[in-house]
């Protein structure tokens, strides 16, 4: 829970494949009636985890999950206190782009020379009383989906599929708050990872155990830990700000689909230099580019996909061209892209100027 005095806001995380549209509505709901955050001013996001249950509301996991975040909200505003917020970048190693044009063919494939993010986003969140933050938030760019499909010699794991994880953006979190003996609590954000998944080679790439989710956990975890570590020498403190204004956009934009109309909430939440845009969907790398080039000179970008909501895979104009699983299975038509950007860039002028 955020609030600059006048405007507050609300960011959820979750270790679920989607943010599914019912269980956003739901959630907004009850986090307003706990907290007084305007439902249009919270941000719900999921990590994209392969390996975590299905959401329906009438199920008891389904009720649960709504009382809990109500619960974990109504905790968060009771213990408000004022924070600076600091930001640096580092890097991951396991993640890969997973489409080969051959032949003019996008199929399947490990390609290490396609485009792919390996940049960690790192906000720490900070009361000055120790050199531990109050909160993290980690932004990374992969599929987690360690614990699904991989190649006739490596079935899916152990004996069928999944395994039940959070994946290893929930050992990444579970790592950076050990580091901080329990002291601070994290959150990941997943960025615009449609086409980036876990470079394990095979046929065309294998499935995973727990080493490898450990490996890309610790990966991930440690340079997580390492950026905030960083984040809070006196050369770093200098540089932060000592006002963060709050300021939320969103609007739900009409997209051309293959079967007709397919509506899309898109965000903009501003918190100081910062500024997140998030995406209902799985969009491919190259958004994330695309957004940052168009605005980075006004704001720190932070792009996110599967929040608010989802709609599938979001591919870019170029990739209906040649195909492929992201284009192939898209509801959305090639035309969608323009859209998406110049409503996010409207969203960002509104929220930065």
């Amino acid at each position: 829970i955020l609030s600059d005095g006048e405007t507050s806001a609300a960011i959820v995380t979750l270790d679920t494949i989607r943010a599914w549209t019912e269980m956003v509505k739901l959630a907004r709901q009850r986090i307003e009636k706990k907290t007084g955050v305007p439902a249009a001013n919270i941000l719900v996001a999921a990590s994209h985890n392969h390996s975590g249950p299905g959401f329906d509301v009438n199920s008891p996991w389904g009720r649960e999950l709504i009382e809990k975040l109500g619960e974990a909200a109504a905790e968060a505003a009771a213990n408000m206190r004022p924070v600076s917020v600091g930001y640096g970048e580092d890097r991951i190693s396991f993640g890969i782009n997973r489409r080969k044009v051959i032949h003019g063919r996008a199929v399947v494939r490990l390609n290490p020379d396609g485009p792919n993010d390996p940049r960690v986003k790192v906000l720490r969140f900070d009361d000055g009383r120790s050199l531990t933050p109050l909160a993290v938030v980690m932004h990374a760019v992969c599929h987690p989906c360690f614990f699904t499909w991989g190649d006739k010699g490596s079935p899916p794991y152990p004996r069928g599929y999944p395994k039940m994880s959070a994946d290893f953006p929930g050992e990444a979190q579970s790592f950076v708050e050990m580091c901080y003996g329990g002291a601070t609590r994290s959150l990941f954000l997943q960025g615009c990872a449609g086409d980036i998944r876990p470079n394990l080679p095979g046929y065309p790439y294998r499935c995973a155990d727990e080493a490898d989710i450990q490996w890309a956990g610790r990966d991930l975890g440690g340079a997580v830990v390492r950026t905030l570590a960083r984040g809070v020498t006196r050369e770093q403190l200098r540089q932060r700000a000592e006002y963060y204004p709050i300021r939320v956009a969103s609007s739900v934009v009409s997209l051309p689909g293959k079967q007709g109309r397919i509506d899309a909430e898109l965000q903009a939440m501003k918190i100081g230099p910062y500024l997140l845009l998030t995406m209902p969907g799985e969009p491919m790398v190259e958004y994330g580019f695309k957004l940052e080039k168009a605005i980075a000179d006004r704001a720190i970008p932070i792009v996110i996909g599967y929040a608010n909501g989802h709609v599938g895979y979001i591919a870019t104009t170029e990739a209906y061209e040649v195909g492929g699983y992201e284009p192939n299975t898209s509801k959305l038509a090639p035309e969608a892209e323009p859209i998406i950007l110049t409503e996010l860039s409207r969203l960002a002028d509104r929220v930065v100027g």
